[in-house]
């Protein structure tokens, strides 16, 4: 039987190498370091749906502790991190708006922090923003809004905007200042849906609310196939998947945030349903597996491009 490798024999057995393996050779012209990268899109098929997540950004945070599971222990936050091959001490936000073309209409779900962003993850996509017929926001956070327009422009130019009535009647009321300058300009483009209808056919709006008080999902069908997309019902693959108990800062009703988790991915998982969440490890398409008190991340890989 051959011994067991193990972190010390392999490195024995590399000190252990003839000496002429470890004398200097000839030094080649070394290609400089670019920095890390990430694709900025991801294109599958639903049914005759084309389904591309576009990057509109990515950035590092740091103690997401005080993010994600703020009413769990140090101590059991740590151990799921741990689990998980991750750090507890930062993570990594992902920025996901989705574009569907559903044949007759190419949509657009929600528009990132910036127009700089989605522009850019548009035109990797080989798609220009004056192509997009709908844009639908899913809520009203800065980073779900913030590429609907540069300074007084719309970014969309040919777009109609969709979105909840609830959502929008809350933040008209708010006096937020990036409702004012991202939203309100468009009022006047803007039709408003309820929960179980349609902004376009094929695609049907779910009640998911307790991230914002309108926030709603989006589930795509086309051809017998499914994909769900859930938004900020969700915001991390571990701390927010697996403990759907845990509460999450950003959540404004953390109770009804919770009771969506529950119903909406418990819906995803049981009819094994392929979903995209905006804030998901990019590209940000995959699948849910019982586990626990909650749901394991199972990333998509080729179940979508046959």
């Amino acid at each position: 039987m051959h011994a067991p490798i193990t972190r010390r024999s392999a490195l024995l057995a590399a000190a252990s190498l003839p000496f002429a393996a470890a004398l200097p050779r000839t030094a080649r012209a070394s290609a400089p370091m670019q920095g890390l990268a990430i694709a900025p899109f991801h294109r599958v098929a639903v049914g005759d749906f084309e389904v591309t997540t576009l990057l509109s950004g990515t950035r590092i945070v740091e103690d997401p502790h005080t993010i994600f599971g703020t009413n769990a222990s140090d101590a059991d936050f740590a151990a799921a991190a741990t689990a998980a091959f991750i750090p507890a001490d930062k993570t990594r936000f992902y920025f996901t708006p989705v574009l569907v073309n559903a044949g007759a209409e190419l949509v657009l779900f929600d528009t990132g922090n910036s127009s700089s962003e989605i522009v850019a993850a548009l035109a990797a996509a080989g798609v220009t923003p004056d192509q997009v017929d709908t844009v639908v926001i899913t809520h009203m956070h800065g980073d779900h809004i913030g590429g609907l327009m540069e300074g007084e422009t719309a970014t969309f130019a040919n777009a109609r905007y969709v979105t909840g009535s609830v959502e929008h009647n809350f933040w008209s009321a708010a006096g937020n200042a990036g409702f004012d300058a991202k939203v309100r300009p468009l009022n006047e483009r803007m039709s408003f849906i309820e929960p179980g209808t349609s902004p376009v056919p094929g695609i049907t709006a779910l009640d998911a609310p307790g991230h914002t008080p309108g926030h709603m999902a989006y589930m795509l069908e086309s051809s017998g196939q499914n994909m769900v997309l859930i938004a900020d019902a969700a915001n991390h693959y571990v701390w927010s998947l697996e403990q759907p108990d845990w509460e999450v800062r950003f959540d404004a009703d953390k109770a009804q945030a919770a009771a969506t988790r529950r119903n909406l991915l418990g819906m995803i998982a049981a009819d094994r349903l392929p979903f995209a969440g905006y804030h998901m490890p990019f590209p940000a398409v995959g699948y849910l597996e019982a586990k626990g008190a909650g749901w394991r991340y199972v990333p998509a890989s080729y179940q979508l491009s046959l």
